[in-house]
């Protein structure tokens, strides 16, 4: 005998709760774990063969044109690490379309690049085929500008470094303002707009250095627009912008960059956020409803085989409830709960028992 009964539509309630979690792996060990599986890659603007990627390897040209072509392509000629002027075509009500304004202007249409923010997103990337870059520089004519730099040593390709967090850790998106990470170069964070900061604990400095896109756990080290000096600075052509600085050690650049992606002494930290949806089924029995028990202890054995006991047959026996079910319309159990104690029915009122089930 079955004892079921239909939900109507206001008997269930789905309520969404958001719920965040805080992590922090230290050490590449760590972070590359089989119950983490973050990877960090390195991206460069070559055509050279080269491989990076922890977990999932990869060219690193692919790195590089991939990040590029999903969160920059509308920032690429921009000015100051906004969105570049594109020519659009008008949309109008009678369902015609008319062209840009100007004869000479052509329709180019823009890219979604997975904003983060309505403030200035400072979104900048390398993209000549190759950046010079100065290192140990201690003055202007010395080992900076006319010394192992520009005149000296180092062409190199643009750099950029990527953290990818997979989805089971963050789940719907990493929660604004909680990223950090330190590397043997500098330290990182998230300025809650989808920027990502370098900072410097010492003298309080701070420049923006790349982008986090929340929803994808990306964050990606991109060096910012390399023009504002970071980190101890002791004179222009010393050890700021053209020492140590922007040319130098200071400002994110390419050794930063691969750092950033290939260190082994590397802490990151972050929150994450997942929704769950608490499904609330109103079970109600009514007063006349239920009134009859399933537990097979009842019925008689013996030569009264299948009678039921005697105390069960008086008008003041009323069952209690110890199990509730939950079926589908094909009568195959969901889910089942169990009462902390047995619950006695009513014979003058309804009885309501609320099920909560919390899902993703």
């Amino acid at each position: 005998m079955a004892a079921t009964k239909q939900f109507n539509s206001e008997d269930i309630i789905i309520s969404p709760l958001e719920v965040n979690k805080s992590f922090t792996f230290s050490g590449s060990t760590q972070l590359t774990g089989s119950e983490v599986g973050i990877d960090r890659f390195s991206g460069s603007n070559t055509i050279e063969p080269t491989t990076t990627g922890y977990i999932d390897v990869r060219f690193q040209s692919s790195i590089y044109h991939s990040i590029k072509q999903l969160y920059y392509t509308n920032y690429i000629s921009g000015s100051n690490g906004d969105t570049s002027n594109v020519n659009t075509a008008s949309f109008n009500l009678d369902g015609t379309v008319s062209p840009p304004l100007s004869s000479s202007q052509t329709y180019q249409p823009s890219y979604y690049n997975y904003p983060q923010t309505d403030l200035s997103p400072y979104k900048f990337f390398p993209t000549a085929s190759y950046t010079t870059f100065l290192k140990n520089a201690p003055g202007l004519y010395g080992t900076a500008v006319y010394g192992d730099a520009i005149y000296g040593l180092v062409n190199q390709t643009p750099r950029i470094g990527v953290m990818s967090i997979p989805k089971n850790l963050f789940g719907d998106y990493i929660q604004p303002k909680s990223i950090r990470i330190n590397t043997d170069s500098g330290s990182y964070k998230d300025d809650g707009e989808g920027r990502l900061v370098r900072y410097n604990t010492t003298n309080s400095t701070e420049v923006y250095v790349g982008n986090v896109i929340y929803q994808h756990g990306m964050v990606v080290l991109t060096g910012g627009n390399r023009t504002t000096p970071i980190g101890i600075a002791g004179a222009v052509y010393g050890d700021a912008e053209y020492g140590d600085g922007f040319y130098g050690g200071r400002t994110v650049g390419n050794n930063d960059s691969k750092n950033f992606a290939e260190t082994v002494n590397i802490t990151a930290s972050f929150s994450s956020s997942f929704t769950i949806y608490e499904t609330q089924y109103k079970c109600t029995i009514g007063e006349s409803e239920f009134n009859y028990t399933l537990n097979p202890t009842i019925i008689t054995s013996g030569s009264n085989i299948g009678a039921m006991q005697s105390f069960a047959t008086e008008s003041y026996f009323d069952p209690y409830v110890t199990t509730v079910g939950l079926y589908n319309n094909d009568q195959e159990l969901l889910a089942v709960g169990k009462m902390a104690q047995p619950l006695p029915t009513s014979r003058t009122t309804d009885t309501t028992i609320l099920v909560n089930i919390d899902r993703q």
